[in-house]
């Protein structure tokens, strides 16, 4: 399998760019030179295997704060995709990682490492090169993947009433004060014939994904359409913009999501933790928030965005700052390790690729997304999840419509309804 990449801001990885194992994007036009993969099961620490692998690879992961101060070393990678699951983040917190993935044949770490194509930077070349399909059944004309790519129906791990279930337990463990907030996540899965690259290459490419792309490795894909950043650094600073609130992309579901209390004190929560987050690896004193509660439009859908920024501590290197912002905290709840249980108890499946981290490493910044409107494929199906934070003042039947009005763009994208 061809792997496409890199993933990033802004990147949306075509057929028509891909030339002899290189791929344009809006960093440049990159070759992969190595890739590091990772398993729950393999052992060692994740953040400090990548940290080490962008590091031998000239990348400068050691000292965030000096990101773009000095130049590339001599023989240095151009950049790297970093994908991180929500199980690896919450295997490095010291928390329960949940039940095992419905699509394991995606690792919980992949690190791709690149080398720039010299001459080719920001240029269109080569003609489209057919992409081989991930392994799995194929049906109609070999010449028109259009026309024998086909969606099956689409079987939720649980059903509504079960997810309903779930968000009554949220409720119940708030009741107790062992929680304030629980990010609850469904997963759903659909047969496929054909090749799943086309469609999520048109996933990537929805209205609202600021980390958009499609990265692949043997015998599995993510296709990502994520609005939200998890993690950036540049310039000195460290950013995270947690998105927490959803209304449809109407005038009145934009009044309702300005008027909501309910989803104005969820979402001040959310921009608390990840304060504190940041607080753990910040310069004392440094960490602000510059825009809260920010109205953005993914889609059909209208979204609460806040921007949480920090000055980096002497000397923090990127295992420490993904320890501390992983799994992230919009996806998780509040606080996080008590949530992290809570979910691991409650999830019929695990989270898989979705809701950890998509991104870039680059010489002058580091842009992780959390990887949310997000699907996967493997040789047999593919692969979305959905859902949405839980407080006390949640309706069980409300989360759950929320949860399929978040799915359904992705479902009617892979499909190629839009």
């Amino acid at each position: 399998m061809r792997h496409f990449g890199p993933v990033g801001l802004g990147t949306l990885p075509t057929q028509s760019n891909v030339v002899s194992g290189a791929q344009s994007s809006r960093h440049g036009v990159f070759r992969e030179r190595s890739r590091l993969e990772w398993r729950i099961d393999s052992g060692g620490d994740p953040f400090n295997l990548l940290q080490t692998f962008l590091d031998r690879h000239g990348l400068p992961v050691r000292d965030l704060g000096r990101i773009g101060d000095t130049p590339a070393r001599p023989g240095a990678a151009a950049g790297a995709s970093v994908f991180v699951s929500a199980a690896a983040g919450a295997w490095a917190a010291g928390a329960p990682v949940g039940r095992p993935s419905p699509a394991p044949a995606i690792p919980d770490l992949v690190v791709v490492a690149y080398d720039a194509v010299p001459g080719l930077v920001n240029a269109r070349v080569g003609a489209p090169i057919p992409a081989p399909a991930i392994p799995g059944p194929v049906a109609g004309p070999a010449d028109d993947p259009a026309a024998s790519w086909r969606v099956g129906e689409w079987q939720a791990s649980w059903t509504p009433a079960a997810h309903a279930e779930a968000v009554r337990e949220v409720r119940a463990a708030i009741s107790r004060g062992d929680v304030y907030q629980v990010n609850v996540v469904g997963h759903a899965a659909a047969p496929y014939l054909g090749d799943p690259l086309p469609a999520l290459r048109r996933l990537a490419g929805l209205r609202g994904a600021r980390y958009a792309g499609v990265l692949t490795g043997a015998g599995w894909a993510i296709g990502c359409a994520s609005p939200e950043t998890l993690v950036e650094v540049s310039g000195g600073r460290v950013v995270t913009r947690p998105i927490k609130g959803t209304r449809p992309a109407t005038a009145a579901g934009r009044r309702e999501l300005l008027t909501s209390a309910k989803e104005r004190a969820e979402h001040v929560m959310i921009v608390d933790l990840e304060r504190n987050d940041l607080a753990r690896v910040a310069r004392t004193g440094s960490v602000r928030v510059d825009e809260l509660y920010a109205i953005r439009r993914w889609c059909d859908l209208w979204q609460a965005e806040s921007v949480v920024c920090a000055e980096p501590a002497a000397g923090l290197g990127l295992a420490d700052l993904l320890r501390a912002m992983c799994p992230g905290g919009s996806v998780t709840g509040a606080p996080k390790l008590a949530a992290l249980a809570e979910i691991a108890a409650l999830e019929p499946v695990g989270r898989g690729p979705s809701m950890g981290a998509l991104g870039w490493v680059g010489h002058d910044r580091i842009d992780l997304g959390l990887t949310i409107r997000t699907a996967a494929a493997d040789g047999e199906r593919l692969h979305l999840w959905a859902g949405g934070g839980i407080t006390w003042g949640s309706d069980p039947d409300a989360e759950v419509a929320e949860a399929a009005a978040k799915a359904a763009p992705i479902r009617a994208t892979l499909a190629g309804d839009h």
